[in-house]
């Protein structure tokens, strides 16, 4: 097999495993950076080609706020640089979002859906809570004092974590940027992803945080949205739970990947 190691760069992608293995690519959520994927990422690329970017607003794309559009040119990038063909799409919470949109958009080149905390559709009155959400992000973390205040408490709850020190400072040292969820908050609000997820003909494993009481509304919906959908949840986590239980996470994507991608190739 040919190998790649990580790559972090500055064209902000993390890029590990075997070159002509199953891809998987995986899209942060808001705050975070590409390196929350670090547990994922490490222990997949024995066996997976992963790739994990930075979104706009986030990393190395923290100059620009995000943007959905700008966000699914960095995918398009992404798939046309390091992605041999088509890739497993892995997402959580904006990152969800994002890689709904690129299903729909181009379903060929995704061989199935991993969606956690995105289950919430943001119309209808949901639409209203997200621009209010938006807004009251915002406004919290437009004095600096706000904003570090939220890199703090992103900071001590990475901290709080089981991870690996590696890891735990990688994460930490990559920042958090709490303005994004203001900033995303406007860009998705009225879009009907769950509409968008019925147009995607793969398979979509809904991979929810027990406790995620808001971002799990209507998991049950979105996975009968979807053409074959799925539900799974972590007992006695959250909306972060690909690093609440890393471990736990990492084995219900590579058994749905296992279960999914033969299928369709």
């Amino acid at each position: 097999m040919n190998w790649t190691g990580e790559t972090g760069g500055d064209e902000g992608v993390d890029v590990a495993g075997p070159t002509d293995a199953q891809s998987i690519v995986f899209v942060h959520g808001a705050m975070f950076t590409r390196k929350m994927w670090l547990p994922q990422t490490r222990e997949l690329s024995e066996e997976y080609h992963t790739v994990a970017p930075d979104l706009p607003g986030h990393g190395t794309r923290a100059g620009k706020p995000f943007r959905m559009e700008p966000a699914i040119d960095v995918l398009e990038e992404v798939f046309e640089t390091h992605v041999d063909g088509s890739a497993v799409l892995v997402g959580l919470s904006l990152g969800g979002y994002a890689a709904t949109e690129y299903a729909y958009r181009h379903p060929e080149q995704v061989d199935s859906l991993v969606l956690s905390g995105s289950s919430v559709n943001p119309v209808n009155t949901m639409q209203l809570g997200t621009r209010l959400t938006g807004g009251l992000t915002r406004l919290l973390t437009k004095p600096d004092l706000g904003k570090r205040a939220g890199e703090k408490l992103a900071a001590r709850w990475v901290r709080n974590r089981e991870l690996p020190p590696d890891i735990e400072r990688e994460i930490i040292d990559s920042g958090f940027y709490p303005k994004q969820f203001g900033d995303a908050a406007p860009d998705i609000a009225g879009e009907d992803f769950r509409a968008k997820l019925s147009s995607y003909p793969g398979s979509t494993l809904i991979l929810n945080g027990e406790n995620d009481k808001l971002m799990r509304r209507g998991e049950q919906a979105h996975a009968k949205a979807a053409r074959d959908g799925r539900v799974e949840v972590l007992a006695g986590v959250g909306h972060i739970c690909n690093l609440h239980r890393p471990a736990t996470y990492t084995d219900r994507v590579r058994r749905f990947v296992q279960q999914t991608v033969p299928a369709q190739r």
